[in-house]
């Protein structure tokens, strides 16, 4: 049996982003005919000239605030936002609630949200019995895995959230051999059946999500024979990235093209380093582009040892939405993006924000190559002309600001 759940995960790299980029300017273009949103997002843009990341790049990126601010003005027409190229009837079997609230369509067709590659991934093969822990209420986790397992030939235990005696007893009776859910109520799972003497050992494998899965869990389970895998997917875009075997980070997923952007901004980051995960999906019955997903990543260098030849990101690193109350203001990271791109010798900026709430100091730490007479004055008057608010202004040599993908840092203290 292969180890790869299809060709499209051993493809040469070169050959892979020729695919991708010979799909973009489809892609947009669709986005554009198909739904009232991206008309307006892209109006004026040349379909057919997204040809490159490059070209992409110049593209706005859409974040989840504003997907949200489209739905809530349209909702008595049009709850999805002018988002969804599907309507209503066989060809969108089932509609979803996330929390804000915003809705989201299920396309018809075998694995919609492209999860099956993650489970496999994971050791899941056909004729396995999946005990399906995430919420069948509401939210589409539960149908997103629990598609994935139907295409690679699973039978799925449809548990859901809460009632953990019955689930005890169902995998002591049932004897699944694999679980997805959230990764706590897996760990609430195995500590019930110790305390109450349930067998749950047929469970072996499975594949985690919704929630951080830090390396003492992953072993926690081990440690009690569970081979467990984390996978990265949203309601919005389907799978994004997943875990393999050697646990060397999450490799993207083959129907998305991912760029990893400064926070509040639009401009790709340098390999490696920290920023928001934007993504664009290849659906065509909801195709985002230049989805801002809110989380932050980083490209790991390298090819999986698996073989699989497609990008890894090191997985979720926090959140991109980075905004800040400052004496009465917001400041988002946008507007330190704003300061940083008036000065060509500014390489890269971060806000910090010390002292106590309601008595609050911030310096604005730049990285800058060369520093020319009156920089420093000039770029505190840009702090002044775009913030409302006066900061300090700190110069760095390059390389100075940690690659961790904060632009603003509240060190402020709330005792």
């Amino acid at each position: 049996m292969s180890e790869f759940f299809d060709a499209l995960e051993t493809r040469d790299p070169g050959q892979r982003e020729a695919q991708l980029m010979a799909a973009l300017p489809q892609q947009v273009a669709h986005a554009q005919q198909a739904t009232p949103a991206f008309a307006a997002i892209l109006q004026g843009v040349d379909a057919q000239a997204v040809t490159s990341r490059e070209a992409l790049a110049r593209l706005p990126v859409t974040r989840k605030h504003e997907l949200l601010e489209r739905q809530q003005a349209q909702r008595a027409s049009d709850p999805f936002g002018g988002f969804s190229a599907l309507q209503r009837g066989p060809a969108m079997p089932r509609a979803y609630a996330s929390p804000g609230p915003i809705y989201e369509p299920e396309g018809a067709g075998k694995d919609y949200w492209r999860a099956a590659r993650a489970l496999y991934a994971a050791g899941l093969r056909s004729g396995d019995l999946v005990h399906n822990a995430f919420s069948y209420h509401m939210t589409p986790g539960a149908f997103i895995m629990e598609s994935g397992a139907h295409a690679i030939g699973c039978t799925v235990f449809p548990a859901g959230t809460g009632q953990t005696e019955q689930q005890l007893q169902a995998i002591a009776e049932l004897r699944p051999s694999a679980y997805t859910g959230t990764p706590s109520f897996l760990r609430i799972l195995v500590e019930k059946a110790q305390e109450a003497g349930a067998d749950i050992s047929s469970i072996r494998k499975g594949l985690v999500g919704g929630e951080a899965f830090p390396p003492s869990l992953r072993d926690w389970f081990a440690e009690r024979g569970m081979a467990i895998y984390q996978s990265y997917a949203t309601a919005d875009l389907g799978l994004i990235a997943y875990e393999t075997t050697p646990r060397e980070g999450l490799v993207l997923d083959e129907g998305v093209v991912v760029e990893i952007v400064r926070p509040g901004t639009g401009d790709p980051v340098a390999p490696g380093e920290v920023g928001e995960l934007v993504v664009t999906t290849l659906n065509a019955g909801y195709p985002l582009i230049r989805f801002g997903t809110g989380d932050l990543s980083a490209v790991l260098p390298g090819a999986c040892p698996t073989g699989r030849s497609n990008t890894r990101i090191k997985g979720w690193l926090g959140r991109a939405d980075q905004t800040t109350k400052i004496r009465g203001m917001f400041v988002h990271p946008g507007q330190v993006a704003d300061i940083a791109r008036r000065f060509p010798e500014v390489l890269k900026a971060r806000l910090v924000v010390n002292g106590e709430m309601a008595n609050d100091t911030m310096t604005l730490q730049v990285e800058a190559a060369g520093a020319p007479q009156g920089l420093h004055e000039r770029i505190g008057e840009a702090i002044r002309d775009v913030t409302k608010l006066r900061g300090e202004v700190q110069l760095l040599a390059p390389g100075s600001l940690p690659n961790d993908g904060k632009v603003i840092e509240d060190a402020r203290s709330y005792k």
